[in-house]
């Protein structure tokens, strides 16, 4: 069962930290998933398979997020900056990244999420 409260208060985590893990790509998703998760899994409780479906649900509602966001984005920055034609390609490339990210942060976060679920009890 879905704890929605932990689920939102661990994708608010994400999605704010997640624009500051841009700055350092890899390592800062692996980090925003993991605290994002353990809050989740802390918040709902239970036992390590509830923090970690709840840190899952929650990591891939945030990483979708971030990954829409990063698509629409860079695909503005590269019709404004190199011209007309190459947007749309520049955001399904971002799209793709994006999606690669998301799973980072779904992983990630459920294994946080048992973790927070483990403190908790």
């Amino acid at each position: 069962m879905v704890d929605w409260q932990a689920v939102g208060l661990g994708f608010l985590a994400h999605v704010v930290l997640g624009f500051f893990a841009f700055l350092a790509p890899g390592i800062g998703h692996v980090a925003v998933g993991l605290l994002g998760g353990f809050l989740t899994g802390y918040v709902a409780g239970g036992d390590l398979v509830n923090g970690a479906w709840n840190g899952l649900v929650a990591g891939a509602l945030g990483g979708i997020l971030l990954a829409v966001f990063a698509a629409v984005a860079l695909g503005f920055i590269a019709e404004v900056l190199l011209g007309g034609g190459i947007g749309f390609l520049g955001g399904a490339g971002a799209l793709v990244v994006g999606v690669v990210v998301a799973l980072v942060l779904a992983i990630d976060s459920a294994i946080g999420g048992a973790v927070g679920a483990a403190v908790a009890d």
